[in-house]
């Protein structure tokens, strides 16, 4: 059983940066799949960031690729995700997902309460 909770959303300008933050719970954290996703309203959840546990290997769409950083830190049980250049087609509710046996998250098992980024014009 893993518990998610999301920290970091806000309100931000056009051109600025942001920084989730998702906190796990669970000793096993290192071995589940970590990933990012956001839903914007009226639309439907998409993928924004995986990160391969085994390999650290990133994945991203190509509407966020250059501009968003997932990266992990299993000492301490989190994952982040760094947002730079963001846009205001950015803002959504973006959660925090995890996936067990399995090196890439796809679809999740577990998912955090979300947290809201509003990115203004």
């Amino acid at each position: 059983q893993v518990q998610l909770v999301e920290s970091g959303g806000g309100l931000v300008q056009a051109g600025g940066s942001l920084r989730l933050s998702c906190q796990a719970s669970g000793r096993t954290f290192s071995s589940y799949a970590m990933g990012w996703f956001r839903q914007a309203p009226g639309k439907d959840r998409e993928f924004v960031a995986a990160i391969n546990w085994r390999t650290g290997n990133t994945y991203y769409p190509d509407s966020v690729k250059g501009r968003f950083t997932i990266s992990r830190d299993n000492a301490k049980n989190t994952m982040y995700l760094q947002m730079n250049s963001l846009k205001p087609e950015d803002t959504a509710v973006y959660y925090c997902a995890a996936q067990g046996d399995t090196s890439v998250v796809v679809t999740p098992d577990y998912w955090g309460q979300g947290t809201q980024v509003t990115v203004s014009s």
